[in-house]
C-alpha cells in the first residue's frame, strides 16, 4: 500500500523499545492515513509514497504532550508575584482573598470569546514549541455555568488550532465565596456540577486540589466515588505544599497521575508504581514560588514509577508557555536526566492522560503527531533555554 508520507534521513528518538531514546540513527518513518504505517532504517524504507520529505539528518521525536495546564483563565496575577517577592507566602496571600479566588473572579467576569482569545495567545506559545496534545483544566469558574464556560472554551481551542485537547474538571480547586462550608461545596461538585458538566460531554477526566488550602482526603473521595460511577478517570493535585497523603489514596483508586509531589514521602513511591500512577512533575510552579523541598525523584526512580513533566501553565504559580523550558528545569531542578525529561514530555505524558496506546512514542499504529527539530541529539531539547529548534510540526500525518 503507498503511504501518504515518507520521512527519510531523520535521527529517530522514538521514546520505544529499551535503548536511550528509542534511538534510530538513519531512520524513516511511513504515514498512512494519519497513523505510523512503517518504522525503521532508512536503508529498509517502503519504496513509495504519495508525500516525500528528506530530513536532512534532523532530528525527529514523538510531538510534545503538556499534560497539566490550566491554560483557559481571565486575568493574571502580577501583583501577587510582588507580594511573594516581598516575602508574602502562598498560603498567606489565599487566605486574604488572593490566589485561586482572585482568577475566579476575573473568569467569571470573562466572556466565552474572552477566554478563548486570551488562552489562544498561551496555546500558540506552546505550539510554537512542538506541543501536539494539551490537557486543560477548568476549575477557576467554580459554579455550573463558569465551570462549563471554561471546558466549552477549551474544548473549542482545536476547531481553531491543529492541536488536541484533553478536558479536565477541576471543580474542586478552591472553595467558592459563596460557600462557607467544603463538605457543602463538594455536595454541590457532586450532586450538580460535575453531572452537568459530563452530561454536556465536556469532561475527560477529574482533578482536585488535595492540600491543607484545598480540599481534604475524604472531601477528594467523594468527588471520586462520583468520578467512578460516571466512568471518568481521576487525576489529583497532592503533595505540593504538604502530606495529606492524596497521593496515596487516589493511586490506589487507580488515578491516571497525581502532580507536584513535592511532600510525597519516598516510601509511597511504591505505591505509585503498584498501581501504575504517573507521577506528573512541574518543575515551572516549584521554580516560580521559589520551594526548596524537592519531590522524591530518586524514589520514583527506583521504584519505576512513570515520571511526566508538564508546564502547569496557570496565572498564579506558573505562567510559563514552554514545554521546552520545563523539561530544562526538570533535569536543573529535580536533576532528571535529558532522556527522562523528554519521555516525560512524550510517552509518560500521554500514559498520565491515559492517551498511551494512542500517542507518545514513534511505532506502528500510533497516531502520526511528530517534530522535527534542527538538532544533532535528543538532549540538546532540554540543554538549550530561550531557543526553539522546531523545524517541522506534523500532526496527524499533516505537515
Amino acid at each position: 500500500m503507498k503511504a501518504d508520507l515518507l520521512l527519510t534521513n531523520a535521527m529517530l528518538a522514538t521514546m520505544a523499545g529499551d535503548t536511550p531514546y528509542g534511538l534510530i540513527e538513519n531512520g524513516a518513518i511511513a504515514v498512512t492515513d494519519g497513523t505510523i504505517s512503517w518504522v525503521g532504517s532508512a536503508a529498509d524504507v517502503p519504496p513509495q509514497a504519495t508525500t516525500i520529505k528528506d530530513c536532512h539528518g534532523q532530528l525527529i521525536t514523538p510531538a510534545l504532550i503538556d499534560c497539566h495546564t490550566h491554560l483557559v483563565h481571565g486575568g493574571n496575577r502580577a501583583k501577587e508575584f510582588e507580594l511573594r517577592l516581598q516575602g508574602a507566602s502562598y498560603e498567606e496571600i489565599a487566605r486574604n482573598g488572593g490566589g485561586i479566588i482572585s482568577t475566579v473572579t476575573d473568569t467569571r467576569s470573562a466572556s466565552e470569546q474572552q477566554l478563548t482569545d486570551s488562552a489562544l495567545k498561551r496555546l500558540d506559545a506552546l505550539i510554537a514549541e512542538g506541543v501536539g496534545t494539551v490537557e486543560i483544566k477548568s476549575g477557576y469558574g467554580l459554579d455550573i455555568e463558569n465551570e462549563m464556560k471554561m471546558l466549552r472554551v477549551a474544548r473549542g481551542l482545536d476547531k481553531q488550532r491543529n492541536i488536541r485537547v484533553r478536558t479536565t474538571f477541576l471543580g474542586a480547586h478552591a472553595l467558592p465565596p459563596e460557600f462557607d462550608n467544603a463538605d457543602d461545596y463538594v455536595t454541590f461538585i457532586c450532586d450538580e456540577m460535575l453531572p452537568a458538566a459530563h452530561a454536556e460531554g465536556l469532561v475527560d477526566a477529574v482533578d482536585g486540589f488535595c492540600e491543607n488550602i484545598g480540599f481534604s482526603v475524604s472531601q477528594m473521595e467523594r468527588v471520586f466515588d462520583k468520578s467512578t460511577e460516571l466512568g471518568l478517570p481521576i487525576k489529583l493535585h497532592a503533595e505540593q505544599l504538604s502530606d495529606q497523603q492524596g497521593s496515596v489514596m487516589a493511586a490506589k483508586r487507580g488515578a491516571l497521575s497525581v502532580d507536584h509531589l513535592e511532600y510525597l514521602k519516598p516510601e509511597d513511591a511504591k505505591v505509585l508504581a503498584q498501581h501504575n500512577t504517573v507521577a506528573v512533575l512541574l518543575p515551572a510552579a516549584f521554580y516560580y514560588l521559589r520551594e526548596t523541598k524537592l519531590p522524591p525523584i530518586d524514589a520514583l526512580r527506583k521504584a519505576g514509577v512513570a515520571m511526566a513533566v508538564a508546564t502547569d501553565n496557570n496565572p498564579g504559580t506558573s505562567p510559563v508557555t514552554s514545554l521546552l523550558l520545563s523539561m530544562n528545569m526538570a533535569c536543573t531542578l529535580f536533576r532528571l536526566t535529558p532522556e527522562e525529561a523528554l519521555r516525560g514530555a512524550t510517552a509518560n505524558a500521554a500514559k498520565a492522560l491515559g492517551l498511551q496506546n494512542e500517542l507518545g512514542a514513534i511505532e506502528l499504529g500510533k497516531q502520526a503527531d511528530f517534530n522535527v527539530w534542527d538538532v544533532s541529539h535528543p538532549a540538546e531539547l532540554s540543554y538549550n533555554i530561550g531557543f526553539n529548534p522546531l523545524s517541522t510540526r506534523i500532526i496527524a500525518g499533516k505537515i
